[in-house]
């Protein structure tokens, strides 16, 4: 289900009164599942505000909400203090992109690495026919001379059984994936491959992890930066 991207409370009906801590858990989940049977919650659990649970979706977005099913909050949550303005919910987030590249095979990436021993390392979801994606590989050679490692992971904005999903896929199944990418991000064509391939697990642990466009670059923290970084950009924002 798709929320409006703004703060507003939602009445969802009358909660119960004494129950234990468990079950109100419980009565927000079949609240939301009576608003949307369709909805997918992975887990519940506390948000670090008083009589407010955190509810994590399926399909990677959070939600807020009270134990007795009353009240709906849909947005970030931040916190105001001597550190300034903290989004809490996208602290969230970072911990869960981190916590799913880990689980990511490292072979199953196409990955561009510095000549030495890399000062940082960054997944980027990519799709060939994207002038940004384009853009920022033509920077490779100086991204990798910065000291980073590039693991791409494909990302095709048309889907399944797009021109754009099949050509990244005879990428993957390239014998040389690296310079079969190189030469589809030059505007250049390679023979169409099939082999068993990670390119719609990749795919759908993009959606999972946020990423709506490409390039989408994941820094090790869990960091999203949406969108084309140069070289240099790039290396500021790892700290290098």
């Amino acid at each position: 289900m798709r929320w409006m991207f703004r703060l507003v409370w939602v009445l969802l009906g009358v909660g119960l009164a004494g129950l234990a801590s468990a079950e109100l858990g419980e009565r927000l989940v079949e609240r939301l599942e009576v608003l949307n049977p369709n909805l997918k919650v992975a887990s519940v659990s506390e948000s670090g505000i008083d009589g407010v649970l955190l509810v994590e979706l399926g399909d990677g977005g959070f939600l807020y909400g009270t134990p007795d099913g009353r009240h709906l909050l849909d947005g970030d949550l931040y916190r105001l203090g001597d550190e300034g303005v903290v989004n809490l919910t996208e602290r969230r987030r970072a911990v869960k992109r981190q916590r799913l590249l880990a689980e990511v095979d490292a072979g199953d990436m196409v990955t561009f690495s510095p000549e030495h021993t890399p000062k940082a390392s960054v997944a980027i979801f990519t799709d060939v026919d994207c002038g940004y994606c384009r853009k920022l590989h033509m920077e490779m050679d100086e991204i990798n001379a910065l000291g980073i490692e590039v693991r791409y992971l494909a990302f095709p904005r048309a889907g399944a059984g797009s021109r754009s999903y099949e050509k990244i896929v005879s990428a993957w199944c390239a014998e040389d994936a690296r310079h079969a990418m190189t030469e589809l991000k030059m505007g250049r064509t390679i023979p169409d491959r099939s082999c068993a391939n990670p390119v719609m697990e990749q795919y759908q642990l993009g959606q999972a992890m946020g990423v709506t466009g490409t390039p989408a670059i994941i820094t090790e923290d869990g960091t999203l930066l949406p969108g084309y970084l140069p070289a240099a950009e790039l290396a500021a924002a790892l700290g290098l």
